[in-house]
């Protein structure tokens, strides 16, 4: 690799990075602020870039949020397990999401009411992109219901763990609260 190959690598890298801080930002302001309240400026100081550089990356404040607002991407990495061990996968994910990265992998849903009309995207987007997806891969009787119960299971967990911050919870370590509540997301993914 040349100097210049490894300048552009870097430069992609840090663009990469930026990139991340900005939505890691975006998504703290959309749990603590209605989305009307929320600007480009506070997301830029929250992440420590510049305003000009959050619309280089995004283009305007509807698509930051729109992107935001969107669980693709989560989704990919929460249902990333076999069915006979994703329960145990979601729940060490939400868990190491929040501990390691600060992360909110689908938490932000419980702020819809927060955003008025966006919130309506929200939900929207949460019910086909998460539950949804969950319940297609789902076998046996009353997947939808099945779907939604461990879905909600998870985000219970992830309300005590990242905004109520339980001191207990948070203390144990994320394999013990893993070991424990794992069975129960997975006794709804399972079919009866």
């Amino acid at each position: 690799m040349n100097a210049t190959d490894a300048t552009g690598t870097s430069a992609r890298r840090d663009a990469e990075a930026t990139k991340a801080a900005i939505i890691l930002a975006a998504r703290h302001l959309l749990a603590r602020h209605a989305h009307a309240d929320i600007t480009l400026k506070a997301v830029a100081e929250r992440a420590g870039v510049s305003a000009p550089l959050v619309l280089k990356y995004f283009g305007n404040k509807d698509a930051l949020f729109a992107r935001i607002m969107s669980f693709e991407a989560d989704t990919e990495a929460l249902l990333n397990a076999p069915l006979a061990v994703l329960g145990r996968h979601m729940v060490h994910h939400l868990l190491t999401s929040q501990a390691e990265h600060g992360a909110d992998p689908i938490l932000r849903i419980v702020f819809a009411p927060l955003h008025r009309e966006q919130g309506d995207t929200l939900r929207a987007n949460f019910r086909t992109q998460v539950v949804d997806r969950l319940r297609e891969r789902l076998e046996g009787p009353d997947a939808g219901v099945r779907a939604e119960l461990a879905v909600g299971t998870l985000l219970g967990l992830g309300v005590m763990y990242g905004i109520a911050r339980g001191p207990h919870l948070r203390g144990a370590p994320v394999a013990e609260i893993t070991e424990r509540y794992a069975p129960t997301v997975q006794a709804f993914l399972t079919p009866p």
